[in-house]
């Protein structure tokens, strides 16, 4: 009996010493987002956007297995911030992204980040957390709130609209919004309406709206809200008189397939667009389309670059993220072919890119979708990047 586990004990000793050093363990990912309401499209594409990437590779990002952990928080900040305690408590996730809404992202990110874990935001970018409340460990790969709908306001005021009529629901980004349209729209403002979050009745505001009679208006009502208020805008002979323009969100692809010909020639800012001319982009919209069967809007390519960007910092430290430094020092050097084109994180560890305005068309295919119309910016920075200070 003791020749015998003598025997067992030396071959284990031999089979531990010939294997390979590396753990085979997957880095845990936890991801948080909105999957039901209304809105759930929007969690769903940057699901989906990010699941292809690892798909890509087998189940790796940057060479090294990934184990992504996905929970709904059905737009609520109390739910995202148990679902991010219990990922982080009970999975040992070091890494997280996901957020759609901004009031999750104020009620999840700022103790995520304090508890040592790498946030990378793939959609909501407040503007307290690109200033003031700015962290090492938050980074954001899709924009700071304001910039979108800065590219719409630019475009507006170019245009020469000069009484222009703007909404948006009352959160954080939906002030960010405003802010951001303000900052470039020099002109008059016919109203100002923050609306409720969630609302999918509109009949007070278009009668306000019509009683102001502005030359345009700006609004941002992303997923549901801007399904209802462009449909009922349309119902309302609106769209025959005064043209309608807004931020991506108010006119990504899944959205036009619900509300068709009433949204066609409308103009929005966007940083990506389907049809950007480069590699990269060419080849996720191909490799969606294949996938998924639709699309993909711009919360997809959201995803997409997320998960590109933390591959390329897990490559950098080989899977190792025990030092948190290595790892986040990695990351911020963004070193992966974005889907957008130029991409760099500013000194708020937040997008240095392109913006554009699109125009929204029907397709050959009877399809309705966007083009780009023109570069509002080149290399833009957000406007809190100078409070950040960490």
């Amino acid at each position: 009996m003791k020749r015998f586990l003598l025997i067992m004990i030396v071959t284990l000793a031999v089979l531990f010493v010939s294997s390979p050093v590396y753990s085979a363990d997957a880095v845990k990912i936890g991801m948080v987002t909105t999957l039901s309401t209304k809105a759930g499209y929007l969690g769903e594409d940057i699901r989906d956007g990010f699941k292809l990437a690892i798909n890509q590779s087998s189940g790796k990002l940057g060479g090294v297995s990934v184990e992504l952990l996905v929970d709904d928080d059905t737009r609520k900040p109390g739910k995202g911030k148990q679902i991010a305690d219990r990922f982080i408590k009970r999975d040992g996730v070091k890494i997280m992204t996901g957020i759609v809404f901004s009031n999750v992202a104020m009620a999840v990110v700022p103790k995520v980040v304090r508890d040592g874990v790498i946030y990378v935001s793939p959609n909501a970018g407040p503007s307290a957390l690109a200033g003031k409340q700015c962290h090492k460990n938050y980074f954001n790969t899709a924009w700071q709130n304001d910039n979108l709908h800065e590219a719409t306001g630019s475009y507006v005021n170019e245009a020469g609209y000069e009484n222009v009529y703007i909404l948006a629901p009352n959160y954080p980004a939906g002030k960010d919004a405003l802010a951001g349209f303000k900052r470039f729209y020099k002109g008059n403002i016919a109203g100002e309406v923050y609306t409720k979050l969630g609302q999918s009745d509109y009949a007070a505001e278009l009668a306000a709206l019509r009683a102001a009679k502005p030359d345009a208006v700006f609004f941002f009502l992303p997923g549901g809200m801007g399904i209802n208020f462009i449909k009922q805008y349309a119902q309302a002979g609106l769209n025959k008189s005064i043209p309608l323009t807004g931020p991506a969100f108010s006119f990504d692809e899944r959205l036009l397939g619900a509300v068709g010909e009433a949204a066609v020639g409308v103009i929005n800012g966007s940083q990506w667009s389907a049809d950007l001319d480069n590699p990269a982009n060419k080849q996720f919209v191909a490799a969606f389309r294949k996938a998924y069967g639709r699309t993909p809007t711009l919360y997809a390519s959201q995803g997409y670059d997320t998960a590109l960007a933390i591959g390329a910092a897990l490559k950098a430290v080989n899977g190792d993220i025990s030092d948190m430094d290595a790892f986040r020092s990695a990351l911020k050097k963004a070193e992966f072919a974005s889907v957008r084109g130029n991409f760099k994180f500013g000194s708020n560890q937040h997008p240095v890119q392109d913006i554009y305005v699109r125009k929204v068309v029907k397709g050959a295919d009877g399809k309705y979708t966007n083009v780009i119309h023109k570069k509002a910016f080149t290399n833009h920075v957000d406007a809190y990047a100078s409070q950040c200070k960490y």
